[in-house]
Formats: C-alpha cells, structure tokens, sequence
C-alpha cells in the first residue's frame, strides 16, 4: 500500500505526520518511508537512517552534430517547452528547459541530435531500525523536481513493503503530482487558519482530478477557527484525525525527537488514523502479510 502524506501549504505538519506513521507501523508490518519533497528533505533529522547507497539522477538532454543538421526546424516545432530553437541554420539549445522527453532526437529526419545526461540530483538509501528509508535531492540551480521525485519511487518499488509511506513536497505543483502518481490513499495535512483552508481547497481538487481517495489530518486543531470542519462536513470529506496543539509537541518537534515514542496519548491516535486509512482505501493487513523489506538484499542490523 502506498500513502502520499500532502498539504497545500508548507509547515502544517506533514513531515510529522509522515514519520510518526511509519514509526507506528515499524513493528507491525514491514514500512519504508520516501522523502520526495527534494528540495528540502528533512526527514532524516528524525529518523536518523544509516544509509548503504547513493546514486546520481541525470536527465537526458539534446546535443546537436552540427554537420548533420539541415537546419530544418523539426526539433524546435516538437519541444513544448523552447528549450531547442533554430536561428539561421544553427540549432540553439536551453538545457535548463529541457524536460528530457527525448522528442527532438526523435523526430530529427537528419538524426542530427543525440542525447547528453546532465545531473539534476541524487538519491540515497538506508535503514533507520528497522523502516526502510529512501530520500532524494534536488541539485541547487536545477528547476526539475519531477525526474528526482521519479526516481525515489522507482527505487522504492524493488523494497516489496507492505506500506510505503511519501513525504511529498508542499503546494500542488507538478512536483505534488509526481509524488501523487499512482499511490493508493492521499492524507491531506491542514491548519485551522484562512490559508490552511484556501491551500486545502486547492490540494482537495488536486487529489480529486487524481481521482486518489483521501482524507484530511488537521494539525494544532483547537487553535484558529472552524472553517476547516465545516468546509470537510460539507464537502463530504473524512477527518482521519485532529492533533491538539500542545507546547510539548512542539519542543519535541524542534529538537527532532518523535512524537510517538514520547507521548503515549499520541501513539493512540496514529494507530487510529492508520485504520481509518485501512477503512477508506479497503486495504486488510492481515490478508497482504508481512514480509521482510529488500533494499538489495541488506537487513537491518540486530
């Protein structure tokens, strides 16, 4: 089963939710946790994993063999995106606008243009006890998030958990999607203020046009107002939980602790949102199992 922990605005919580799930699932079923959100990946600072690799994310990017190119315009009429134009009879490429589509090697009739890989990232994998652990970043000046999002993923299907759990970036841009694609249940994390509820508007009909089930966690609950209820019950929209605000959380929070392992009361409430997720997107553990994760045939130690 495959969660996406989401929110349309940053610093609701989502992290939180994110890590204190997996650490409540860890001795249940086998759970791995992905850190999509590339451009600032913080879920190590919790978990505190003792990676075993690293791999280079690149995106193919056009070269032209000046000696073949005609000069034609083919490849700059297939690029949606003008990071390849013709000026006179010279082909000028933008590599920064390149989505790596491949479409102008493609389509060139002069077969004039062949593909590059530059660097746009990294991911990076390991164990933290016994939770899988997959995190991916962004190469700063690179504007393409999606491909190093891709990537994570890709890597963290060959574990075989039982649950993989996404940390996605915030918002609802195309990096948001990539972390959405083909997952199996959406929590939706908020904040009972104005902007948390016109960014969770705009996350709702994101995971709506996705057509993923989701459910909406709200965070620091009985502070602000109630506007994020009363949208929910109208909408139709499950509350998988309300975490209170509490002083004692927050400090946990800023010296990286974790929130289950300190807070009896809290560890409760994850197991409860885990079986209403299990409810929502009909999924019975008991029925998958549990098997050991296979991250290249390493284990935990002890």
């Amino acid at each position: 089963m495959i969660i996406t922990v989401a929110s349309g605005k940053g610093g609701t919580g989502k992290t939180t939710v994110a890590v204190n799930l997996a650490l409540t699932l860890e001795n249940i079923l086998s759970v791995q946790i992905l850190d999509c959100d590339v451009e600032e990946p913080n879920v190590h600072l919790f978990l505190h994993p003792e990676f075993k690799y690293s791999e280079i994310v690149t995106l193919p990017v056009p070269a032209v063999d000046q000696g073949k190119c005609v000069g034609c315009g083919k490849c700059s009429e297939i690029c949606a995106f003008n990071a390849i134009i013709v000026l006179g009879n010279k082909v000028v490429i933008f590599s920064e606008l390149c989505h790596g589509c491949g479409g102008c090697s493609r389509f060139c009739p002069e077969e004039a243009i062949y593909e590059n890989h530059r660097e746009i990232g990294g991911i990076k994998g390991g164990w933290a006890g016994q939770i899988g652990f997959i995190q991916g970043r962004l190469k700063i000046g690179n504007p393409l998030a999606p491909p190093v999002i891709n990537a994570v993923k890709k890597r963290g299907k060959t574990s075989q958990a039982d649950v993989a759990i996404i940390d996605a970036p915030p918002g609802t841009t195309c990096s948001v999607v990539a972390s959405l694609k083909d997952c199996d249940f959406c929590i939706l994390v908020t904040e009972p203020t104005p902007f948390g509820l016109n960014d969770l508007i705009l996350a709702v009909d994101v995971a709506r046009q996705l057509q993923i089930p989701f459910g909406v966690v709200i965070n620091r609950a009985d502070l602000g107002n109630k506007d994020i209820l009363n949208y929910c019950e109208g909408e139709e929209i499950p509350i998988l939980a309300q975490i209170p605000f509490d002083r004692r959380y927050a400090a946990c929070y800023a010296r990286g602790g974790r929130l289950v392992e300190e807070f009896p009361e809290l560890k409760e409430a994850f197991k409860e949102l885990w079986e209403r997720i299990c409810a929502l997107a009909k999924y019975d553990p008991i029925d998958k199992g549990s098997h050991p994760l296979n991250l290249d045939g390493m284990r935990p130690k002890g």
